[in-house]
């Protein structure tokens, strides 16, 4: 089960973390998921681990390969890095929208002068991340309207020619209604109804993200940690089918 359609006309797919230390334990999730789970995340701390051979052989078992560095640097420097995760195989990646238009631009020129079906989203406000900590982070005074903040950033995104934008749940709604289909929205750090925010701050369940038109949402620890993950994962299939949360 790969994605669910959703009364917000979206199709909505999940992709599952694999923040883990090494390549045996992140590819021994890939095979224990099987059929259940065809797009799988790949963050600093796997890819530091392992390296770019981790993302190839994820390939080589069927699944797609959301390749989340997010760059953020010199024009030229995050070209060259999305160029090369784009000839890995990487179908998304990440760079942060608070780069620039000239970087976005170069991110997306990139990608697409691969030529392999590489696409970019635009990190806006982490999840981790109140409104008091990003006033804070950007010298501003009092806290800042986190919905603003991240339309703001979209905007740079779409008129940059980006694929998308990861913002919180909470801001998914707001990015689908400005935007509509000029920008997918992948949502991070989804959780369970009743779930333990564990280092998120901004949190929705993967039914509620998809209710407000989450294109990708992306799951971790409530697959991850599971008594049986391929299970979960496919309880998880079911509530985005539906759009609604469901009891963990």
């Amino acid at each position: 089960m790969s994605s669910g359609a959703t009364a917000s006309g979206v199709s909505t797919t999940p992709i599952v973390a694999l923040d883990v230390p090494t390549a045996a334990s992140g590819l021994a999730l890939v095979t224990e998921l099987g059929d259940a789970c065809r797009f799988y995340k790949v963050g600093n701390e796997l890819f530091t681990a392992a390296g770019p051979s981790v993302v190839t052989a994820i390939r080589e078992m069927g699944s797609e390969v959301f390749l989340d560095l997010k760059f953020h640097d010199i024009p030229n420097t995050v070209a060259g890095g999305v160029r090369n995760g784009a000839k890995l195989g990487a179908s998304l990646m990440t760079v942060h929208a608070s780069g620039g238009l000239a970087m976005l631009r170069a991110a997306t020129d990139a990608a697409r002068d691969a030529g392999d079906g590489c696409r970019i989203l635009a990190v806006t406000v982490l999840t981790s991340l109140t409104a008091d900590a990003v006033a804070g982070a950007w010298g501003r005074s009092g806290a800042l309207d986190i919905q603003k903040e991240v339309l703001r950033l979209a905007e740079l995104a779409a008129q940059a020619g980006i694929h998308g934008v990861v913002c919180g749940g909470l801001e998914a709604r707001a990015v689908r209604d400005q935007f509509g289909d000029r920008l997918s929205v992948l949502v991070p750090g989804v959780r369970a109804a009743g779930g333990d925010a564990q280092d998120q701050a901004r949190v929705v369940t993967p039914g509620e993200a998809s209710a407000a038109g989450a294109r990708y949402v992306v799951v971790g620890r409530m697959v991850t940690a599971a008594p049986d993950r391929r299970q979960a994962m496919l309880a998880v299939g079911r509530e985005l089918a539906r759009g609604t949360a469901v009891a963990p």
